[in-house]
């Protein structure tokens, strides 16, 4: 039995969960335009760890989404994370920020493409197949009318993430569809963190840092 917290701080949405086999047990989750992981993240690990009546102690891993997404917020997310798994010797697990966002999504057939938003009309992408495999990989780019041609003329295709919207408004395209209001949420960490946990597929807490993708820029 796997006891893991789970800690989703990639983009305006601060979230924590933890979790018993995969089961989310506890969660809390504020999505704030104005970025207050840095006051809400460590209030909400005592809050569900109290709610899930958990002892810091008995957690046997701690999971982070790893990005890409906001520079602060995953900074604060994967300090966060290294700490407790330094103070309790315990293993880190990361999990693609993108890969959080597909797990919400269920469909048979086309394709998940995950958008998360980089400023102006700029995403961060990936492709996945409805079984939630990733088929092409991440990277920046930009938004036109023809982005994701070649996916979209095969079939169904939704699009998630804060960025969703953006391409919502360029594409006339009948085999799409828009979630574009969803952000990655530690409720959708739990199952991946414990495969991962299962095959000790974990990080180098010294090492590990956070997958950005683009540069830091301020604004």
């Amino acid at each position: 039995m796997a006891i893991i917290l789970c800690l989703e701080t990639a983009t305006t949405n601060c979230s924590v969960a933890v979790a018993i086999d995969g089961e989310v047990k506890a969660i809390r989750e504020e999505n704030d335009e104005k970025f207050s992981h840095a006051e809400k993240l460590h209030v909400f690990i005592e809050e569900v760890l109290n709610e899930a009546n958990i002892n810091r102690k008995e957690l046997d891993a701690i999971a982070v989404s790893k990005g890409p997404g906001s520079y602060t917020g995953l900074r604060i997310g994967v300090s966060a994370a290294k700490g407790l798994c330094f103070a309790l010797d315990v293993p880190l697990i990361s999990i693609p920020t993108l890969d959080v966002l597909v797990q919400q999504v269920e469909q048979t057939g086309g394709y998940i493409i995950p958008l998360l938003d980089a400023r102006r009309m700029e995403v961060y992408a990936a492709v996945y197949n409805a079984a939630k495999k990733q088929i092409r990989e991440t990277k920046a780019e930009i938004l036109d009318e023809n982005s994701f041609s070649n996916y979209l003329k095969e079939g169904k295709t939704t699009f998630i993430g804060d960025g969703a919207n953006k391409f919502k408004q360029l594409c006339s395209n009948g085999n799409a569809v828009f979630l574009d209001h969803k952000f990655p949420s530690s409720a959708a960490m739990a199952t991946l963190a414990e495969a991962k946990y299962e095959i000790s597929d974990t990080e180098d807490v010294a090492y590990f840092e956070p997958f950005y993708l683009k540069e830091f820029m301020l604004g």
